[in-house]
């Protein structure tokens, strides 16, 4: 499948001359559970005598979990029981999941041919301990080189903190590094760490401002699958 050239070549001189690793967000971008949360955290809120909008959910895309109780009080009021509210989200969530962690289109092609290649590839979640989890079972675990949690660093996206410990672990200049990210934070996080940002929308639309950080914006992974040979050379 042939990725449509608009996309790819949007902004193609700003790509770097030599890419030698790749970054990728999780949620939202690698596993498709972004809509698991919005069901969780909808009805969860229905019981507790609230609403949560399409719009209340998109903010709290892209946020670490820990830096949520604002926008749960800005929604709720101060009275609003974070973490009992938190606690249950989790617990249903991971239940949901235990079912079988859905994959996003293109996502377990686009890892297994960088893979393949031998290009070094990390994950950068805002996602805590779990994310190993949920990677394994997806499938997606031992492709990675590395795999940077919020419990790994001090400061969360929109922090470049994120993808600078994934690049570091690599070994590589986050300017030779490709980030994929489907969130406006991941997408801020990535643009401030220097890496080529490839943004992969899901909960949410580019915004203009988030536009002009990407080198490109794709319908799926499978947009850049098709150009691996193009950025990596063919498989041995």
């Amino acid at each position: 499948m042939n990725a449509p050239q608009p996309a790819i070549e949007n902004k193609l001189g700003l790509w770097p001359e030599k890419v030698e690793a790749v970054v990728f967000d999780m949620d939202g971008l690698l596993l498709d559970t972004e809509q698991i949360y919005k069901r969780v955290m909808q009805q969860l809120c229905k019981e507790w005598g609230h609403e949560l909008t399409h719009e209340m959910f998109a903010a709290f895309v892209g946020i670490p979990q820990t830096e949520n109780v604002p926008i749960y009080q800005q929604f709720f009021g101060k009275d609003f029981d974070v973490q009992t509210y938190e606690n249950l989200m989790v617990e249903r969530a991971h239940e949901e999941m235990s079912k079988g962690i859905p994959v996003k289109n293109g996502a377990k092609e686009l890892v297994a041919g960088l893979s393949a290649r031998g290009v070094p590839i990390a994950v950068a979640t805002s996602t805590g301990a779990s994310a190993h989890k949920h990677l394994e079972e997806a499938g997606l675990h031992s492709y990675f080189d590395t795999i940077v949690t919020r419990m790994d660093v001090t400061k969360g996206k929109p922090h470049p903190e994120p993808f600078l410990t994934a690049t570091s672990r690599l070994g590589f200049a986050p300017e030779n590094c490709i980030a994929f990210e489907d969130s406006h934070n991941g997408v801020r996080s990535a643009s401030a760490a220097g890496l080529a940002t490839v943004m992969v929308p899901d909960i949410l639309d580019p915004t203009d401002e988030i536009a002009a950080m990407c080198v490109a914006i794709l319908p799926s992974l499978l947009h850049f699958k098709a150009e691996i040979d193009h950025f990596f050379g063919p498989m041995n």
